[in-house]
């Protein structure tokens, strides 16, 4: 394969230590919110989403693409957390096509009971290690690749419509 541009030493170094603290980080969390709140981070993270939406609701559609998790394993978990009574799923009135997902306040008090525990686990494993200096110098490189990966899918989607246009 010709071209290629192979990472050299110190880009494969950082990179495996990259994923190897992605893995062990995720691992961190996932021990942490099932030992102390009994659900899985994925769960935690539909239900801060949630809470963070106007009116503690949002669609299926958007939180799915939100949460970069596929309809069915959000279709799944959202099913978990309706048998807890945690979120509902309802048919939005304006379009009943599209279902929306909504926290409810047994919902919204289980995340509150987990957070402060999460919130340390994070401090914890990821904050606490750097030093003031260092996390913004994380958050201004997060925030690059972040943005590197927003332009791609912009241009993707430019690139969709076009193709639409043309089509038809």
């Amino acid at each position: 394969m010709s071209g290629t541009r192979w990472l050299d030493e110190e880009e494969q170094r950082t990179w495996r230590a990259y994923l190897r603290t992605s893995l062990l980080l995720q691992e961190a969390l996932e021990r942490q919110l099932q030992r102390d709140s009994g659900m899985p981070h994925a769960y935690y993270m539909i239900l801060v989403v949630l809470s963070e939406s106007p009116g503690r609701t949002m669609t299926m559609t958007k939180l799915s693409a939100l949460l970069q998790y596929s309809v069915s394993r959000l279709s799944h978990a959202v099913s978990r957390l309706e048998e807890k009574g945690w979120v509902r799923r309802l048919k939005q009135p304006e379009d009943r096509r599209t279902t929306v997902a909504e926290l409810t306040d047994e919902g919204f008090a289980a995340l509150v009971e987990a957070a402060p525990g999460h919130v340390e686990e994070v401090r914890r494993v990821l904050f606490d290690p750097l030093t003031p200096r260092q996390v913004r110098q994380f958050g201004e490189i997060l925030g690059t690749i972040l943005s590197a990966f927003e332009y791609q899918r912009a241009e993707e989607a430019e690139r969709s419509r076009a193709l639409d246009a043309a089509a038809q």
